[in-house]
């Protein structure tokens, strides 16, 4: 998502606006995170994914494409590592730099998905686990949205964030591809959360 863009929208963001479901992807989250896990929240936003860690014992990482978000994110929580990453450039995380990657509600609003993933892939050490939710796109799903023109005109709308749109069938083969082993996709509640391994 192009940088002003992903500013504009976390300005227009109520300070106390709370994550979708964030609960439910808390807990999925934290069940896989071990206390000294150093774990990478890719897309941390206000950084409430990031306090739960570091209140789990974990050492998180917060990265956002938005000087917004990372602005109350530090707000939150000021002892978090924050790093803003720049339009065109890689993570700003050395090669192998963690065991975790957290990706909650992110993939969907990227551009590049490819390039994405392997700068993913990049920064998890061998074996390391990409932890990742996106929102639904089954067939039940499409066939809602097709039956009443108005919901599918407002949930595709052009000037909408959401530029993917997953359903397992899509999601597993694109992690296999690009050097993961996925080891876990489930829905729950119009959400796909899935565990993948680097390769």
């Amino acid at each position: 998502m192009p940088p002003a863009l992903a500013d504009a929208i976390w300005e227009a963001l109520p300070p106390d606006a709370v994550p979708e479901r964030f609960g439910e992807r808390r807990a999925f989250l934290l069940a896989r995170v071990a206390p000294g896990d150093r774990v990478l929240d890719l897309g941390c936003g206000a950084g409430e994914f990031s306090a739960a860690l570091a209140e789990a014992g974990a050492l998180p990482i917060g990265v956002d494409v938005a000087a917004e978000a990372l602005r109350r994110a530090a707000a939150r929580v000021p002892d978090l590592d924050l790093r803003l990453w720049r339009d065109g450039q890689p993570l700003p995380l050395e090669d192998n730099a963690v065991e975790k990657v957290w990706a909650g509600e992110v993939i969907e609003h990227v551009v590049d998905v490819a390039g994405w993933l392997s700068e993913v892939r990049r920064v998890l050490c061998p074996r390391g686990t990409l932890l990742l939710t996106t929102p639904h796109h089954g067939a039940l799903t499409l066939l809602r949205l097709a039956l009443s023109p108005r919901r599918f005109a407002a949930h595709f709308d052009p000037r909408s964030d959401h530029l993917r749109f997953f359903s397992p069938r899509t999601l597993h083969p694109l992690l296999d591809d690009l050097g993961f082993d996925v080891m876990q996709l489930r829905i729950r509640h119009a959400t796909i959360f899935a565990v993948a391994k680097r390769a």
